[in-house]
């Protein structure tokens, strides 16, 4: 059985009609969860209390519970949600330049083990299914109180390495009847496995992709990347310029800049070598510093602006970050690691 945020107006109308219920009844529920954000049953006045018990009755209790939140100073907001076996995974909402972006968790754990993560340090725990990946963002939008502007699929987890549950969420986030996002204003975010990525290129939903890159060199990503199904740099760029080419919609490089791993203009120069002229973009992230890593370090500001620089000077177009959220351990995963090893026997 599958929660009831999963659900599309599809399978409502079939359940419905199974119990005998009037069309319109399915209508109602879909609008209720996918569009007003109501994500309890019991809570979907519009319907007969014995219909809301049914459904309760038959999905279950919400697949998320909201156990802690915080917020930092600069307003990034972070969701500590518990599972219904009591697992744990993170949502961050950024507030940037007029724009509300949801970061949303595909897994418990990952099994890709960046090196500056702390999403993967016990590995892979399992896979979110799909009302545990909606309900990450139909929360944060009830509290929000509006639809935010932006998903991304960047949180805890490899969201191509549960490919069937992250589509069939995308897919409930775009309907018109729901939330109705574009596809432009969703970004799938990737740590490197290329025949997903071409699995992804090949359905309908042309959402945004971004690689998480991390290195210029196969030497490099090994290192800070070593969990990467497919690791070598060339491949992964060339991935990324298939992709645009299939769908329309531009490929990004997420890079993130760790002092004396990766942010030299040697760097920056193998960087341009390997994008080789193509119109994909670089996103710069100077290191948001991790507990169970206090050896990594960010550049500092003079060092990510020279290598920003050494790319476009090279005609390579890229975004400077901010870091954001440092006071409440916003980097993924962190939050929910400290609690785990806070509450370990």
């Amino acid at each position: 059985m599958t929660g009831l945020a999963a659900q599309t107006l599809d399978d409502l109308t079939a359940l419905f009609a199974e119990w005998g219920e009037k069309r319109f009844r399915a209508a109602q529920v879909f609008t209720a969860v996918q569009q007003k954000a109501i994500v309890d049953p019991l809570a979907i006045t519009t319907l007969p209390m014995a219909l809301r018990e049914r459904l309760l009755e038959h999905f279950g209790p919400p697949a998320t519970k909201v156990v802690e939140v915080e917020k930092s100073d600069d307003g990034t907001t972070k969701y500590l949600f518990e599972l219904h076996d009591g697992k744990r995974v993170e949502s961050v909402l950024i507030p940037e330049d007029g724009r509300n972006t949801v970061c949303v968790s595909s897994q418990v754990g990952c099994p890709i083990r960046c090196v500056f993560c702390a999403s993967g340090v016990k590995g892979l725990i399992r896979n979110l299914d799909t009302a545990e990946i909606v309900e990450q963002l139909l929360r944060v939008t009830r509290d929000l109180g509006q639809r935010p502007s932006n998903v991304v699929m960047m949180g805890m987890g490899e969201p191509l390495l549960n490919f069937g549950p992250v589509t069939d969420a995308i897919r409930l986030w775009i309907d018109e009847k729901g939330l109705h996002f574009s596809p432009r204003r969703i970004t799938v975010s990737t740590a490197g496995t290329v025949a997903k990525i071409k699995q992804l290129g090949e359905t309908n939903l042309r959402v945004q992709l971004a690689i998480s890159l991390h290195a210029a060199t196969d030497e490099t990503r090994a290192a800070l990347v070593p969990g990467s199904p497919d690791g070598r740099v060339q491949q992964l760029v060339d991935a990324a310029a298939w992709y645009t080419r299939r769908t329309g919609r531009e490929s990004t490089l997420e890079y993130v800049l760790i002092q004396g791993e990766n942010d030299r203009l040697v760097h920056a120069d193998a960087l341009v070598d390997a994008i080789d002229g193509r119109p994909i973009h670089v996103n710069l992230i100077p290191l948001n510093p991790v507990r169970h890593r206090p050896d990594l370090k960010p550049p500092s500001g003079m060092a990510s602006v020279a290598f920003a620089d050494r790319l476009r000077g090279q005609g390579v177009s890229c975004t400077l970050r901010t870091q954001r959220g440092e006071d409440i351990n916003a980097a993924c995963g962190q939050l929910a690691l400290e609690r785990s090893l806070a509450e370990a026997p």
